[in-house]
């Protein structure tokens, strides 16, 4: 598995880490069993880059991870999140940046994953009330305090970007990215290598779209956060099937998986993008594991390149697209 360092003030990480959000919430049932065996093979494979949250489950997935590492701690680079807020009961209560939450979800999630250190820690969604540099501030304290070892920003402007910059070096900004979500391409990218900060692709799959896996929304479970999705919705995914289809009769082309191919496609974006696939079974993160190897030809790149247009809807709600880019 080959590395990849997250900017200037972050660790070494493996060019592809493992998103374990599906594992506890959105995607269908959980199973905790399969979920820690799929953490398990993903380190046995080099992938020692996991990303949790505190707002998963809620509050379940980072006890899920936590269980999973308990006698790998030394193998992990551990990230995690604070900053949407949600009750036990799962309902949503908004965004808080405020430093006294940043100090209270940073101790509940050390508890919750049963670590004394959180390698990597970011505000998941900006709060709009609460200064950036506030928060980071606070931010920066959990490092001073040993409780972090480097932080992190998630759907952050660059301007934003910039001002948390300012107060402690960011090692990461994790967003969406991939194949039909090229947003970050028109200034976000820029801005990061600019303050050599990494950039971490989640739902490089298209959440699981680009893979092939799903024909029609009948093949989503029915409590599934996807049927929400505008891009999920039955016009939207009948149009979107035709990016599929091209991967697919290139990924055939070149001898891999449609799933390899929009993988490797991102990896070849820079040596400072790392992508972190959600997977819940072993054999899918072997499977995106050999990523890694594939090598792209200009024209190959070419080729992915010209059907990414072709996306139909919005990648979040209307309730939701406010939250993101700020």
């Amino acid at each position: 598995m080959q590395r990849r360092r997250l900017g200037s003030s972050g660790p070494s990480v493996s060019a592809l880490g493992l998103g374990c959000m599906g594992m506890s919430e959105f995607y269908g049932p959980a199973d905790d069993a399969r979920s820690i065996a799929t953490i398990h093979r993903a380190l046995d494979l080099g992938i020692n880059f996991l990303d949790t949250s505190n707002a998963y489950g809620p509050f379940t997935n980072e006890r899920l991870v936590g269980r999973a590492i308990r006698d790998r701690r030394d193998a992990v680079v551990l990230a995690t999140k604070f900053g949407i807020v949600r009750g036990a009961d799962g309902s949503w209560q908004g965004i808080s940046g405020r430093p006294e939450y940043v100090r209270q979800a940073c101790d509940a999630s050390l508890e919750r994953l049963g670590v004394e250190v959180i390698d990597l820690y970011y505000q998941h969604r900006v709060d709009p009330n609460t200064p950036i540099e506030e928060t980071v501030g606070a931010m920066a304290d959990l490092v001073k305090a040993g409780k972090v070892r480097a932080l992190g920003l998630s759907e952050a402007a660059p301007a934003t970007i910039r001002r948390a910059h300012a107060v402690h070096p960011i090692a990461a900004l994790q967003s969406e990215y991939s194949l039909w979500t090229r947003d970050p391409e028109r200034e976000v990218l820029a801005a990061c290598r600019a303050l050599d900060v990494a950039f971490v692709a989640y739902s490089p799959l298209g959440r699981g779209f680009l893979t092939g896996r799903f024909r029609s929304v009948d093949d989503l479970a029915p409590d599934d956060w996807r049927r929400q999705n505008p891009r999920f919705e039955p016009a939207n995914f009948r149009q979107n099937l035709a990016i599929v289809a091209e991967v697919e009769r290139l990924a055939r082309k070149k001898g891999c998986t449609p799933a390899q191919l929009a993988l490797a496609w991102l990896l070849s974006r820079g040596p400072d993008i790392v992508p972190i696939p959600g997977s819940t079974r072993p054999e899918r993160v072997e499977e995106n594991a050999a990523a890694v190897a594939i090598a792209l030809s200009a024209e190959e790149t070419a080729a992915l390149e010209r059907v990414a247009g072709l996306v139909a809807g919005e990648r979040y709600p209307a309730d939701r697209m406010h939250l993101v880019n700020r």
